[in-house]
C-alpha cells in the first residue's frame, strides 16, 4: 500500500495559482462613451451652449425613471427616502435647466436612469448653479458624467450591478492525494488544504487511506468588494482543462460556495470562509494530475449569482451562474519550490483574486 500526497505551493506544491492579480477575461477598454447630444433633455444647444430655457424632449430616453424597487438584503439595510421634486426635475439629479437656489453653489449631477448610477464605468458629474434671470437661477450643464454605453447589454459599460469589484482568496491551494492497495490501479483524490502549525498550509490527511470525510476546517478565507449592495452566492470551482480554451465539459475537481448579504457597496468586506470540501470525481482527479508536468492541468472559475437591492437578477442573463473571472493553476513543475526561477513558477501563490 502506497499513499502520497501533494498540495498548491508555499516550499511544498503540487499546483498553484498564476500571478498575484488575475484580472477577469476579456481587454479593458478605457474608452468614454460621449454622453450624446441631448439637445434640450440636458439644458444645451445643439452646438454644445448652454440654455436655460430648454425643455424636456419627448425623445429623452432618461426621463421616465421611476424610483427602483428595493430588495433590501435580510441582513440590513435601508430602502432610499422619497424623492422630492418633479417628473422632470427630481431633486436627486439636479439636471440642467432646473431651479436652484444659490448662484455659484456646485452639486453631483446625473441625467441618466437611477439604477445605473455610480455603478460601472457610470459616474456623477458636478453642475454649478447658474442665473437664470433677476429672480430665477436653474442648474447649469452636467460636466464629467459618464453614462452608460447604449450597445452595452452587461458588464462594466452597460453599468450593471456586479460589474465592478473584487473577490480577493486568501488560499486556493487544492490538495491531491494519490492512493494503491495490493496492486490495484491507482486511485487519486482531490480536497481542499488546511492552515499548517508552522504557517502555511498542508493535506488534510497525511496517514489515512480512502474514504475521506469533508475536512473540518474551513478552506479559506476571503473579502469581497463590489459595486452595489444585494444577496450574493459566490462559489469557486475548479476544473481540469485548458484555461486559454475552457469549455463546459471540462471536469469538476472541486467546488465550493458562500452566500450572505452585501451592505455597503464599494468597501471591501470580510465574506463568509470558503468551507472544506472534497471533490466527487476521482476520474478528474487522476487527469489533474497526470497532465505533464510543464503544463497547467487547469483554472478555477469565479461564480456569482444573486439579486441586488435594486431587485436586479444577477446572474448569466438566463438565471444561470455567472462567470466573471478564471484564474490559471500552475504546472507541477512547480512543486515543492522547484524552478523558482522558470517564467510559469515565478508568479505562483495559494492567494488569488479576481477583479471585474
Amino acid at each position: 500500500m502506497v499513499r502520497t500526497f501533494s498540495f498548491a505551493l508555499g516550499a511544498v506544491g503540487s499546483f498553484t495559482l498564476v500571478a498575484g492579480l488575475v484580472i477577469a477575461c476579456g481587454t479593458e477598454d478605457e474608452s468614454k462613451f460621449k454622453d450624446g447630444e441631448l439637445d434640450a433633455n440636458t439644458g444645451f444647444n445643439v452646438d454644445g451652449s448652454f440654455d436655460p430655457d430648454a425643455k424636456a424632449s419627448p425623445d429623452d430616453l432618461y426621463k421616465n425613471d421611476p424610483l427602483p424597487k428595493y430588495c433590501g438584503p435580510d441582513g440590513g439595510g435601508t430602502p432610499p427616502p422619497p424623492i422630492g421634486g418633479t417628473e422632470d426635475c427630481p431633486d436627486d439629479k439636479n439636471k440642467p435647466g432646473c431651479f436652484c437656489t444659490t448662484p455659484g453653489e456646485k452639486k453631483a449631477c446625473w441625467t441618466g436612469l437611477r439604477k445605473h448610477r455610480n455603478i460601472g464605468i457610470c459616474h456623477d458629474g458636478e453642475t454649478t448653479c447658474l442665473a437664470k434671470n433677476e429672480t430665477e437661477n436653474v442648474w447649469g450643464p452636467c460636466e464629467g458624467q459618464q453614462l452608460p454605453n447604449p450597445t452595452a447589454t452587461k458588464g462594466k459599460e452597460a453599468c450593471m450591478c456586479f460589474s465592478a469589484g473584487q473577490w480577493k482568496i486568501a488560499n486556493l491551494s487544492p490538495c491531491i492525494s494519490q492512493y494503491t492497495f495490493q496492486g490495484q490501479p491507482t486511485t487519486y483524490y482531490a480536497m481542499s488544504t488546511i492552515p499548517a502549525a508552522g504557517g502555511g498550509y498542508e493535506c488534510p490527511y497525511k496517514n489515512q487511506p480512502p474514504p475521506y470525510a469533508v475536512p473540518g476546517q474551513d478552506w479559506s478565507t476571503d473579502t469581497l468588494n463590489v459595486d452595489c449592495e444585494g444577496h450574493f452566492r459566490l462559489c469557486f470551482r475548479i476544473r481540469a482543462g485548458d484555461f486559454k480554451n475552457p469549455q463546459g465539459s471540462d471536469c469538476i475537481l472541486g467546488e465550493v460556495c458562500a452566500e450572505s448579504d452585501y451592505i455597503k457597496k464599494n468597501v471591501e468586506q470580510p465574506w463568509p470562509n470558503l468551507p472544506g470540501w472534497v471533490g466527487a470525481d476521482t476520474a478528474c482527479a487522476a487527469k489533474w494530475e497526470t497532465t505533464p508536468e510543464d503544463k497547467s492541468p487547469g483554472y478555477g472559475e469565479m461564480i456569482v449569482k444573486g439579486q441586488s437591492v435594486l431587485c436586479d437578477n444577477i446572474d448569466d442573463g438566463n438565471g444561470g451562474d455567472l462567470v466573471f473571472n478564471r484564474v490559471e493553476y500552475c504546472p507541477r513543475m512547480c512543486r515543492n519550490g522547484q524552478n523558482p526561477d522558470h517564467p510559469a513558477c515565478k508568479s505562483c501563490q495559494t492567494s488569488g483574486q479576481g477583479q471585474f
